[in-house]
């Protein structure tokens, strides 16, 4: 389907009872005026994923809070957007009212969009021998910070008028896989939280989604679950020619961010073409 305008194309006649459909392209209703002056806050801002939704989303034309607990990072890439960097631990409490403080400054009371991208993945021991403290911090980052976050910033969402609540899920919450039933378990978790989410917010000017992306290649995510093993990290993309970029995903963000305000898009799964589901996978 194209975004393209479709000014030239005559309205359709409606069914009875509903207004009549929009006459400009998708693009254009989205944008014309909607990203001015709104506000977004990304998590797990500091690489990856959050660095670039940040960035796409600044190319959009929001004002961007970048929040991670990684200082220097997030200070470097607010001056390149033109955003705000707010150093943040999603899983201390006060850290987190701090981080709303801050967001609800910049926007007069309000913030307009919530992605709630820090996480993360700790070992691949199977459940016989994995290690508690991993899974511990899993739960911690991946289910907790996402509902200390969002608890802090939903008042600010709510008084937007137009608020969004996007999650950072995987396609890992969906399936279970050799090694991975602690990070499985984590992003089943955020799975469920946004789809909770979205029932207890029917009715109020919150929209909640899930992107689900699959095998994306960061610079440090399978680093920092294989523990630093630089090998190990290489070996989970090594013979696939195009895994999923960051980038890739950004875009998926700032898409859903700039829908109409009655637009919810519930969730949407991203995989690479290589990869056609969590144990299929073409390698050359």
């Amino acid at each position: 389907m194209s975004d393209a305008p479709t000014s030239a194309t005559p309205a359709a006649t409606p069914a009875a009872g509903l207004p009549p459909a929009p006459t400009e392209g998708l693009d254009a209703r989205a944008y014309a005026g909607r990203t001015a002056g709104r506000v977004a806050v990304v998590t797990g801002a500091s690489s990856g994923i959050g660095a670039a939704s940040a960035r796409a989303l600044a190319a959009a034309g929001f004002r961007v809070v970048c929040a991670a607990r990684r200082a220097d990072r997030v200070e470097a890439l607010a001056s390149e957007i033109g955003g705000l960097a707010v150093a943040c631990d999603v899983t201390d409490r006060a850290s987190v009212e701090a981080l709303a403080a801050a967001a609800g400054d910049l926007g007069d009371g309000v913030v307009h969009v919530l992605v709630n991208n820090a996480g993360g993945a700790f070992g691949s021991d199977p459940v016989e021998s994995a290690d508690p403290e991993q899974w511990r911090a899993m739960y911690d980052v991946n289910v907790l910070g996402t509902l200390h976050v969002t608890q802090a910033l939903l008042p600010l969402l709510r008084a937007s008028g137009d608020g969004l609540v996007l999650n950072m899920g995987s396609t890992a919450g969906r399936i279970a896989y050799e090694g991975g039933a602690g990070y499985t378990a984590a992003k089943h978790g955020t799975q469920v939280v946004t789809e909770t989410l979205r029932l207890e917010l029917c009715g109020e000017p919150v929209r909640v989604t899930e992107i689900a992306p699959g095998m994306v290649q960061t610079e440090e995510f399978s680093l920092v679950r294989f523990g630093g093993d630089a090998d190990a990290a290489a070996r989970v993309y090594e013979g696939v020619a195009d895994p999923l970029r960051a980038e890739d995903v950004a875009d998926a963000v700032a898409w859903v961010a700039t829908r109409p305000a009655h637009v919810n898009v519930d969730e949407m799964v991203i995989r690479p073409r290589a990869q056609a589901a969590q144990h299929k996978v073409h390698r050359v």
